[in-house]
């Protein structure tokens, strides 16, 4: 990939704090070809239309050799594909199986029974920041609240869960090699670590069941069940990842932009229903997957004008879309009472994102909350130091002053 391509651009980290520019400029050509071949697809209905499109493959076996690409969600080695990474209808089989625990139709009331627990979570770290008059919202707040989250959706026993806390900061470590300073083999240990943890975690909950996802479908494992072992761990494995670190960006994300607008800031503080349309705003206005590079063409493609051929690579710019005008009236705008407000930010098809739900009530959760109990906060750095990854952009530290908690 040659320095001077848009693409090379948008992976430097150099433009981390403000891609928007650069995808401006992409969307001036609404399919490019890019210099490797691969085609970023950067228009709001263009790239709606083509994430819904059955000719677009988002299984890893289907990607180019020696394709050179962006760091994606974990790739286990030794680990069937999770269900993200293959197509209709192995996709839709996995999903459905793993949905059934999770959401509707089956288990409606999953998520929202996790309430409690979550809030209590987010009082806990709140906690903490009694005395101090700085902390760092993603090391102190947005980063661990996911963990825990995740380990109570897939049943990890409460005094296992600092293990997890160490397997996220691990794996963390692979997709931004700034966080943690791992290297190689002790990032690789950790994986296979978690791995392992996992494999027999489902073992026992085959024996002897417990709350969550994993006793839910460790009898799926059985001979002659709807998965192997290694299905249920990939998946859960991906939940850990692409979950945790999503989530980490929106709330920090949704922290630092209504730092920078007091004007929003105050209404959210004072108008308890402005939070579902502002985090909405915020996963259109800075969405925490800001492109999907997984994507290869399973057939000639015709799109606004141009061809994409058979086995090129494709990339779906979800933060360059998001921000269309042609779609969205003043979209660098951040604007919570934005109405038909339909961003793809959890992208979309049947890709959409399977942790949404979630996602959006750990962020309903943590953010009023934060903001009702710290008195003040004021950033330290702006822009803040952000993380190497493209892909899953967000601050690696989000420093603020306090003045202590109110509550």
């Amino acid at each position: 990939m040659k320095p001077g391509t848009l693409s090379a651009q948008i992976l430097d980290p150099a433009n981390r704090a403000d891609p928007y520019p650069l995808y401006a400029e992409l969307r001036r050509t609404p399919v490019m070809r890019d210099d490797d071949g691969t085609y970023l697809v950067s228009t709001y209905h263009e790239a709606r239309s083509l994430a819904n499109d059955p000719r677009l493959s988002q299984d890893a076996r289907n990607r180019p050799a020696g394709y050179d690409r962006p760091a994606q969600p974990e790739e286990e080695t030794g680990l069937p594909p999770s269900f993200i990474f293959t197509d209709p209808p192995e996709h839709d089989r996995l999903r459905a199986v793993f949905n059934r625990p999770f959401g509707p139709p089956h288990s409606p009331g999953f998520v929202d029974s996790l309430r409690g627990e979550l809030a209590a979570v987010v009082s806990g770290l709140l906690d903490r920041f009694e005395g101090k008059d700085q902390v760092d919202i993603v090391e102190d707040f947005a980063y661990p609240l996911p963990v825990t989250a995740i380990c109570r959706v897939l049943g990890v026993p409460r005094e296992d869960e600092p293990r997890f806390h160490g397997w996220a900061d691990a794996v963390a470590s692979g997709i931004d090699p700034q966080r943690g300073g791992l290297g190689q083999e002790e990032i690789l240990a950790a994986r296979q670590e978690l791995r392992t943890y996992l494999a027999e975690l489902i073992e026992t909950r085959r024996r002897h069941p417990g709350p969550g996802l994993l006793s839910a479908l460790a009898p799926q494992t059985e001979p002659g069940g709807s998965l192997t072992p290694g299905d249920l761990v990939a998946t859960a494995v991906l939940l850990l990842v692409a979950g945790h670190e999503t989530t980490v960006n929106l709330i920090t994300n949704t922290t630092l932009t209504l730092l920078r607008h007091p004007d929003v800031l105050e209404r959210f503080r004072t108008e308890p229903g402005l939070a579902v349309p502002l985090i909405e705003e915020m996963l259109r206005y800075e969405p925490p997957v800001q492109f999907v590079p997984f994507n290869v063409a399973l057939a000639d493609i015709e799109l606004a004008g141009t061809i994409i051929p058979k086995g090129s690579p494709v990339w779906i710019m979800v933060a360059a879309a998001n921000r269309d005008p042609s779609r969205f009236e003043d979209p660098d705008r951040f604007d919570p009472d934005r109405g038909d407000n339909e961003h793809l930010g959890f992208y979309t098809g049947v890709h959409y994102c399977f942790g949404a739900p979630l996602a959006r009530v750990e962020a309903h959760l943590a953010l009023p909350e934060l903001f009702r109990r710290v008195g003040s906060l004021r950033l330290l750095e702006d822009p803040p130091p952000y993380r190497a990854n493209a892909v899953l952009r967000g601050p690696r530290h989000l420093p603020v002053a306090t003045a202590g908690l109110t509550a």
